[in-house]
């Protein structure tokens, strides 16, 4: 230590004078122990080996942090990978599994044998393929094949050949029943259009080589009392068999006429005048020659001369009076018939009958007025009546081998009109959902809502109407409102993404900015249900010839081009007919046409 100047002592200052500026370095000049810096000493090592408190502490604090942060880390990963917040692309979080879009591949379908190199990339999209194809599955693209006959004699998914088809107007349900139609018909099915009330099936059913038959007035009759196919096979069978044919064929006519007369009325007869009516029609059977047929002026005749066999039912005792005050009522209906709006129809020979080896039969009765009720409701039940009788000759004759097997396919559409018609229509359709599995026919019944059986006269056919959905093998819907979905899916076990899909189909179109043709979002799609399994959401794309056979909008066609489009179906049907699809020579609508009726096809 130097003193200062002036004697005032050493300055502490003064200890390092002579030293160069960080000549000490980081270790000391006497002991060379290494000096970390400032900021690291709390975490070095003391004296002992061990950390300081302080660090001790850090450390701690800075492992909780790290676990917590792993724990958010895990949970937020969990919570990212659950079904129902997982995107379609994979997650968002790291190691998710997130990709970019990609363009969807080329879909190829083949046959076993054909595919068999490309194993085992190839996989099945889970799409029936047993039966008519209907069109695409809307997710997958797949072919879906299907219809009520195939998938309950070969498939076996349903348990009941029936189908049951509900949607808005204009939304292609008779055009997706036309194209069952052609392709049963090319499996050598029968199909039976028993009361075409638009029509509808009369040009594919003529293009198919069928047999169409008109009723209306003036155009064409139906002899009720005419026993038809069931009576000419039970003559060809003979023997108790034909015997047996032949008391059916007896019941048949008299629900005929019990149907007509109920129809007149207005109210069913009385099983009195049932009873005569038999004894009528019996006396007519045994009093006519073998291969000729009676008439309902015929039995008023029987009615009015009063035979000893029918006076019987009566309990007359052989008093005119008594006879007289049992058959007037009977007698009254029956002249009310022959001289009120069914006489003409239902009082002749009938003039086409229907033709039991024919490919197809559709019974016509689109030329009776629309106010006509009476007349509709009577051309329904005799249509039903001939053609059930002729599915029953059928089979008869093919019990006793002499004739092949043959399976038919009955169509009713526009349900809502036949069932307001006549109560008696309800219980023969009734019956015929409840029997067609013994009958040997498949069945499909069209209809726009549920609300349709509503509109019946009493709860008892109401009843009825409702369990036609309830016993369906196959339920298929077009667009339908929601709340029509959710009364349907009380029914047949609907999905909430099933509702929603199928009310988005029967929104209507946009407004075109261009002037051209908007179509509806639902036309041609339907959601095919069977029992409890997922429904199977389908796309229908008709072909030109479709196109040309079945237009249900053919009265809004523009004056001038009715008849050219008249002959363009005529040129269809005969090149269906001869075998070959429409070529060059086949005039084809241009896409002006196209775009004025393509909203008819339903």
């Amino acid at each position: 230590m130097t003193p200062t100047p002036g004697g005032g002592g050493i300055r502490l200052l003064d200890l390092g004078a002579g030293w160069p500026r960080n000549a000490a370095g980081p270790a000391t000049a006497m002991s060379d122990l290494v000096v970390p810096a400032a900021e690291a000493q709390d975490r070095e090592p003391d004296e002992t080996g061990r950390q300081t408190p302080r660090a001790l502490r850090r450390a701690r604090r800075r492992q909780a942090q790290e676990e917590a942060a792993e724990q958010r880390y895990l949970r937020r990963l969990a919570r990212a990978n659950r079904d129902d917040s997982v995107p379609h692309r994979g997650s968002y979080t790291l190691g998710g599994g997130r990709v970019a879009a990609l363009d969807p591949p080329t879909l190829w379908r083949a046959t076993t044998v054909q595919a068999c190199g490309l194993w085992p990339f190839a996989s099945g999209s889970g799409a029936p393929m047993t039966g008519i194809p209907l069109g695409q599955h809307i997710n997958t693209g797949a072919t879906v094949c299907g219809d009520p006959l195939n998938w309950f004699t070969r498939a076996r998914y349903i348990s009941n050949p029936s189908l049951f088809m509900l949607g808005m107007p204009g939304l292609g349900k008779s055009t997706l029943i036309n194209r069952m139609l052609i392709g049963l018909s090319a499996q050598g099915v029968v199909p039976l259009v028993l009361g075409d009330l638009k029509p509808d099936y009369a040009d594919t059913v003529r293009a198919l080589g069928g047999q169409v038959i008109s009723i209306a007035r003036g155009v064409g009759g139906l002899n009720i009392l005419d026993p038809g196919a069931m009576g000419m096979a039970a003559a060809r069978i003979g023997g108790q068999a034909g015997q047996a044919l032949a008391a059916e064929t007896h019941g048949r006519v008299l629900n005929m006429v019990a149907a007509l007369l109920t129809i007149v009325r207005g109210v069913p007869i009385t099983d009195h005048e049932q009873s005569v009516l038999s004894a009528c029609l019996r006396h007519l059977r045994e009093h006519t020659p073998q291969g000729q047929t009676f008439r309902l002026p015929q039995l008023l005749n029987v009615l009015e001369e009063g035979p000893p066999r029918v006076r019987q039912v009566t309990l007359d005792r052989g008093q005119e009076s008594r006879y007289r005050d049992a058959v007037d009522p009977l007698h009254r209906s029956l002249l009310g018939i022959l001289d009120g709006p069914l006489g003409d129809t239902f009082a002749s020979e009938t003039s086409t009958r229907i033709d039991p080896d024919a490919t197809a039969v559709c019974i016509d009765i689109s030329r009776i007025g629309e106010a006509d009720g009476q007349l509709t409701a009577a051309a329904m039940l005799a249509a039903w009546s001939d053609g059930l009788g002729t599915v029953a000759a059928s089979h008869a004759l093919a019990d006793a081998g002499l004739a092949p097997r043959r399976w038919f396919f009955t169509v009713l559409d526009e349900l809502w009109r036949p069932l307001r018609a006549a109560s008696g229509i309800v219980d023969r359709i009734d019956a015929l959902t409840r029997l067609n599995r013994s009958l040997g026919l498949a069945d499909a019944k069209i209809t726009h809502t549920l609300k349709d059986a509503e509109a019946l006269g009493n709860e008892a056919d109401k009843a009825k109407a409702r369990g036609f959905v309830e016993r369906a093998g196959m339920v298929a819907c077009a667009g339908l409102p929601r709340a029509e979905m959710e009364e349907l899916g009380r029914v047949v076990g609907l999905s909430r993404r099933e509702i929603e899909l199928v009310s988005s189909w029967s929104s209507p179109p946009g407004w075109a900015q261009d002037g051209g043709n908007e179509e509806p979002p639902g036309r041609g799609r339907f959601l095919i249900k069977v029992g409890g399994r997922p429904g199977i959401p389908i796309r229908v794309a008709i072909t030109d010839t479709e196109r040309h056979l079945h237009d249900t909008n053919t009265r809004w066609i523009a004056n001038g081009e009715a008849e050219r489009m008249m002959a363009e179906r005529a040129a269809v049907v005969r090149a269906v007919t001869g075998g070959d699809l429409p070529g060059p020579g086949v005039p084809v609508p241009d896409q002006g046409v196209q775009q004025h009726h393509g909203p008819g096809h339903r």
